[in-house]
């Protein structure tokens, strides 16, 4: 009986601990997916932006939804390589050739433009002209 438990116990532990690497860092499941592709589908876009914007969303949208606040507010600590280089395109693309919709973005998850303020710098770095 001690050893089941001991056992169990440690199994316990190890969970716990891989439920919190798993916190430290974003899915990586979306990471290989073509962006331009799905920049450039007028109906994959506005599908999620509307969910960005607090309409209904897909299982993808959703998560997308949810990690978007934690991103802005930690500079993206939990990306990936690849999410943090989608990202830069992402936001390029947005304010490149979507600028409606990046204000509408930036309304609802920058009212008071505190992102902006932070990472302009840095998009300038980046030739990224906000």
């Amino acid at each position: 009986m001690l050893k089941f438990t001991l056992t169990l116990l440690v199994l316990a532990v190890v969970s716990v601990n891989c439920g919190k690497l798993y916190k430290d860092r974003y899915t990586t499941k979306f990471d290989k997916i073509d962006l331009d592709e799905a920049l450039n589908n007028q109906r994959l876009f506005e599908s999620y932006l509307k969910c960005l914007m607090g309409d209904k969303c897909s299982p993808d949208g959703y998560e997308l939804r949810e990690a978007l606040p934690d991103a802005l507010a930690t500079a993206c600590a939990k990306c990936s390589d690849a999410q943090k280089a989608g990202t830069e395109k992402v936001i390029r693309f947005l304010i490149e050739k979507r600028p409606k919709e990046y204000a509408l973005l930036e309304k609802e998850y920058d009212p008071e433009g505190i992102y902006r303020d932070k990472y302009k710098p840095i998009a300038q770095e980046k030739g990224i002209k906000i």
